[in-house]
């Protein structure tokens, strides 16, 4: 699983974070089914963007979704998720530019690719997945040629990158082979006049895509003398954060333009948790999953930010629990989203406290325990049924994001270990950005200041 927008799911509003999980099951189904199971280790977050746009622009989501079987990433559950041509497209994209990441990392010569067996081998599969990825393509119209050109020019260019080259010469195939993929949602959904503010959009998501990932990568490149586009530019942090900052105002910008039919999601994506995606890569903000003792970010606040500290007064450069940000809800380009929810309903945190007493209503007391329930306790699975669901719950997060998760084995309902952290930036009204934006359009009407 890769990608540079990783929303945690207690930042979501439950409506949202059903429409989510959707396209994310909907995208991995898409490549079983057109491409067999190994596809589906393509399955991707940045990719399921594409079938987010196609939906929000067509409208009648409920047309376009199906019921899956149980999978153990859902708690052997039935759900139901996107189907049909956004979802296909995303998977064609997917397969694509997943290719293209093993052809970089080859020429790179990043880890085991250095050796010429696993080369070959990786060569293989990427040539694979772009036969695969054209024929889906082809039958939605879609000419995936420009993503292989893409693919096939980067590595010149980056042959030819040296000191003073700008990093916007080194993102330009990446950036156009997301604006074609962006610009065919709009084909795909019969709003053509979208195609352009689209292809914008998609042009600086590229960019950031792979500025974000140069960020990253940076001190394992340099470890392993792998080639990395700020190191070889010499461009620094403070560039690459500028033109990241660029991209993300121009990609609000952009959105702005396009006709939606229901904007909440993608609004959530494209513009709050991007920028979440952007400070995460610099440093300029912290989650509690990490822990204290997480070692800092490349663009970290105690080590010389020039932006400096975003927040300020409270741990990790966050504000002090359940206050806003000095200068409002938005101050430094950061959101204060969902404040932690007490169990069983009981509505928000007070600061230092745990719900309430009786957790919101129940038949505990104020003592902080749990309210006794009469219902029949459900029948504990077993082992080999345990260990899947237990694979799945860590893989998906729910272990430590969840609010409320049944156990893999008892079937007993267990909180997520950080549910009640303060790394949601809650707004200062206790909604979650999906519920004070459903509905919005980006962001006309919207609370927030976007």
């Amino acid at each position: 699983m890769f990608g540079i927008v990783r929303p945690c799911s207690h930042r979501l509003s439950q409506g949202l974070k059903t429409e989510w999980m959707a396209h994310l099951c909907g995208l991995c189904l898409a490549l079983r089914a057109d491409h067999g199971q190994f596809a589906r280790i393509v399955t991707n977050y940045d990719g399921l963007i594409v079938s987010v746009l196609t939906d929000a622009q067509s409208g009648r989501a409920e047309l376009r979704r199906r019921t899956a079987g149980p999978c153990p990433l859902r708690g052997m559950r039935t759900a139901s998720v996107a189907r049909g041509e956004g979802a296909r497209l995303a998977a064609s994209v997917s397969l694509v530019l997943a290719s293209a990441k093993i052809r970089d990392h080859v020429a790179d010569g990043n880890g085991m690719l250095r050796r010429r067996p696993m080369a070959v081998a990786a060569r293989r599969v990427a040539a694979g997945w772009d036969r695969a990825g054209a024929r889906t393509g082809a039958r939605l119209g879609f000419d995936t040629a420009v993503l292989v050109d893409a693919v096939d020019r980067q590595v010149g260019i980056e042959q030819l990158a040296g000191p003073g080259t700008p990093l916007t010469v080194i993102t330009e195939p990446t950036e156009t082979a997301t604006a074609a993929a962006f610009a065919h949602t709009a084909v795909l959904a019969g709003r053509p006049g979208n195609a352009a503010p689209l292809a914008e959009a998609g042009r600086l998501f590229g960019r950031l895509a792979h500025l974000l990932d140069a960020v990253e990568d940076r001190t394992a490149d340099a470890a392993e003398g792998a080639w990395n586009p700020i190191t070889a530019t010499g461009a620094g942090l403070a560039e690459a954060r500028r033109l990241c900052d660029d991209a993300l105002h121009g990609i609000r910008l952009a959105l702005r333009d396009v006709e939606f039919t229901d904007s909440a999601l993608v609004h959530v994506l494209l513009v709050h948790e991007l920028r979440r995606s952007v400070d995460r890569a610099f440093g300029t903000s912290s989650c509690s999953h990490q822990g204290p003792g997480a070692a800092p970010g490349p663009y970290d606040p105690q080590g010389g930010n020039p932006y400096g500290n975003p927040y300020g007064g409270g741990p990790n450069g966050a504000p002090p629990y359940g206050q806003p940000p000095a200068g409002g809800p938005y101050a430094g380009g950061q959101q204060y989203l969902n404040a932690p929810q007490a169990p069983f309903g009981g509505g928000p945190v007070p600061p230092g406290g745990s719900g309430g007493g009786g957790y919101g209503g129940g038949s505990g007391g104020g003592d902080g325990q749990p309210p006794h329930f009469s219902q029949e306790p459900r029948k504990p699975r077993g082992f080999w049924a345990g260990c899947a669901l237990a694979i799945g719950l860590c893989c998906t997060c729910k272990v430590c994001c969840a609010s409320e998760f049944e156990g893999p084995w008892s079937g007993k309902k267990r909180e997520g270990c950080c549910h009640s952290c303060d790394c949601c930036d809650c707004c200062d009204v206790g909604n979650s950005c999906g519920s004070c934006c459903d509905g919005c359009d980006c962001c006309d009407g919207c609370c927030c200041d976007c």
